[in-house]
């Protein structure tokens, strides 16, 4: 294993010191937890918007902290939830009376600790409300969770939600926002090596050197098949047929694309990607509104991509256009 670390079992609090470090503007960190808050939080008659999960996956989570998008981020061990302390505390930090939306991807620990959060949040009259971001159209079922993941597509739910807040909306109606957004995004991923998690020090699964993972989720959970390379437009149409029928989009739709490396793909690869994209999409007369590309939520050092297709109304325009500021997103 070579890895840029100094014990594998403090990874995870030497990554939030640096990030702290780089980033007082943008983050603090809570004393006694593995959470970063912004430094403005709690902003009065605002709803507080926090997200989490295991590390591994950075810029996500803490790395959206910022106006527009995150007010904190729980951070667990490497591919590990948060404890339901860590998401309580969070979200304390961020209440200012206004309530509190948590951002959860459909994975068994994160659903479980959130809940528990959500009870313990309840009992001190912090009112707290949980949207589940399961975007992942590969497989219904995995290691990991009950019905589908959630992966990049979670970023558009951040981006969304966090527009809302800062417009003044309710809990209710910042709720109502993130969960149209879950319901029209659609992402799909595929890995080309896999990744070492540092206290494991070994891959976390194998790939001949001529193949690759389809449908491959974030912590190196099987995806849907397992083949031979082939060029980046097979690849990439193979991801965009399934993600395309599941909703389905039609048409005349509006979208907005998100191509997320997974640690270590080149942006050079991920244009490529996008070039067969816009392609297809022109092809359908589905119309590309906005395209993001690069890393957003990662997996360590594994190679691959995931695509993501949020379809657009002018609600969801709008706020998908607002300004951002945090330390991985940023939108004038």
């Amino acid at each position: 294993m070579k890895k840029i670390i100094n014990a594998p079992n403090n990874v995870v609090e030497d990554m939030l010191s640096g990030m702290v470090a780089a980033h007082p503007q943008h983050v603090r960190k809570l004393p006694d937890y593995n959470c970063l808050v912004s430094p403005l939080s709690p902003i009065a008659g605002k709803v507080g918007i926090i997200s989490g999960g295991g590390s591994g996956h950075e810029p996500a989570h803490a790395g959206f902290i910022g106006r527009g998008m995150l007010d904190a981020a729980c951070v667990g061990n490497v591919f590990s939830s948060p404890t339901p302390d860590h998401f309580f505390a969070a979200a304390k930090a961020v209440d200012s009376g206004a309530g509190v939306l948590m951002v959860i991807k459909n994975y068994s620990g994160d659903l479980m600790n959130s809940q528990m959060a959500e009870e313990m949040a309840e009992f001190e009259a912090v009112k707290v409300a949980r949207v589940i971001v399961d975007d992942d159209v590969a497989v219904k079922n995995s290691t990991y969770t009950t019905g589908r993941r959630g992966i990049a597509g979670t970023v558009f739910v951040h981006k969304i939600a966090g527009a809302m807040a800062v417009q003044g909306a309710d809990l209710a109606e910042v709720k109502r926002v993130a969960e149209k957004t879950v319901a029209n995004v659609r992402s799909m991923g595929m890995a080309l090596t896999p990744c070492i998690v540092p206290i494991a020090g070994k891959a976390n699964f194998q790939l001949a050197d001529d193949e690759i993972e389809i449908g491959m989720g974030i912590h190196g959970e099987p995806g849907i098949s397992r083949c031979k390379i082939t060029e980046a437009d097979e690849i990439t149409s193979v991801l965009l047929e399934k993600i395309i029928v599941d909703l389905p989009f039609n048409k005349g739709d509006e979208v907005a694309v998100l191509v997320n490396g997974l640690g270590a793909t080149p942006l050079m690869e991920l244009y490529i990607v996008n070039k067969k994209i816009s392609e297809v999409c022109a092809e359908k007369g589905i119309k590309i509104y906005r395209t993001y590309v690069g890393e957003y939520m990662t997996a360590l050092e594994m190679a691959g991509a995931s695509i993501s297709l949020l379809r657009l109304d002018d609600e969801l325009k709008a706020l998908l256009d607002a300004p951002a500021d945090s330390i991985a997103f940023k939108q004038l």
